[in-house]
């Protein structure tokens, strides 16, 4: 009998505001995104979200979070992050800065400045155990947001974790994250404990983006399964995906010929820019028809804006003329 929960595909999903994330709308219209979802969670093994930007890859990991009732978590990655800051941060700065207060004051520094006051949960330890983490983030003085879960979540549910951007840090983040996601722990100082998967709870889903700016080690990608999330790549195909996920969005709200002419403007400017560069796709279109829907109400002055506000919507590589 199996025990990997289905997804239902062609029903839109409500994606409600979580954090900074805004409030959004995700169909499963490709069958291969729930397998490969599904087959993640059965192997417990990451899942790679290969694609261009705008492609929907950090939407299908909200969308997951949301198909499957579980907490969604994530964290951007960027030139200066380590993989340690995805498992705990310690606030050395502001532990020297009461340690100096403290001088002449009598206080007695061995208990107010315990190492475990200074120490934060990162994203890692709270979709592996949300009881321990929630209890350092208190012993912690709260130094960090902690996560706010959907109403009667509970941990027993399980928990999605999105690391955003992976390509932007170098191959020590990925390669310093191996064993904490083979082996679901990983080691704190001042701890007497390891940060182990908590029992009785599903293994979190983590699903992992790349822009592929930079390549990935062998050895990491030799531990996730691979999705390579592309738009298609016929015409066609092309403008009715682009169409059937923006009305999913907007339904009449746009008049049927904008639809079919926001998505003709995508596909010809992004045959005209070819490969190797930053072509636009679902973001964008999805940005021209929430531009049209709010700036005109009729057919004839919507299709007239998409005309007007292509030079910012989509013309956005340099001019190598000037």
């Amino acid at each position: 009998m199996p025990t990997i929960p289905d997804i239902l595909s062609d029903e839109p999903i409500k994606l409600p505001p979580r954090g900074s994330w805004p409030s959004s709308i995700h169909t499963f219209d490709d069958e291969s995104h729930i397998l490969a979802i599904r087959s993640a969670l059965a192997a417990q093994r990451p899942l790679l979200v290969r694609g261009e930007p705008g492609a929907g890859k950090s939407q299908l990991a909200r969308a997951a979070a949301e198909a499957l009732g579980r907490l969604f978590l994530s964290e951007v990655v960027s030139a200066h992050s380590e993989s340690q800051d995805l498992q705990w941060r310690y606030d050395a700065v502001g532990r020297l800065g009461d340690a100096q207060a403290m001088v002449g004051t009598g206080s007695n520094a061995c208990n107010q400045l315990s190492h475990k006051k200074y120490l934060s949960p990162g994203v890692l330890w709270w979709v592996f155990n949300w009881e321990t983490a929630l209890q350092q983030h208190t012993d912690g003085n709260d130094q960090t947001s902690k996560p706010i879960p959907p109403k009667k979540w509970k941990p027993i549910k399980g928990s999605v974790l999105l690391i955003d951007e992976i390509d932007k840090a170098d191959a020590e983040l990925p390669n310093g994250l191996l064993e904490t996601l083979g082996n679901g722990a990983f080691s704190v100082p001042w701890l007497d404990y390891p940060v182990t998967t908590q029992a009785n709870t599903p293994t979190p889903l983590v699903m992992i983006t790349t822009n592929e700016e930079r390549e990935l080690p062998a050895a990491f990608l030799r531990r996730c399964l691979v999705l390579n999330l592309h738009l298609p790549e016929k015409r066609q195909a092309f403008i009715d995906t682009l169409v059937r996920r923006g009305k999913m969005h907007f339904d009449t709200q746009c008049h049927e010929g904008v639809y079919q002419e926001a998505a003709r403007q995508i596909w010809e400017d992004r045959e005209a820019l070819g490969a190797g560069v930053a072509r636009p796709g679902q973001a964008e279109y999805i940005d021209m028809l929430r531009i049209v829907k709010e700036l005109s109400e009729n057919h004839a002055g919507q299709l007239a804006m998409l005309e007007k506000i292509a030079v910012f919507s989509l013309k956005k590589q340099p001019n190598t003329d000037e």
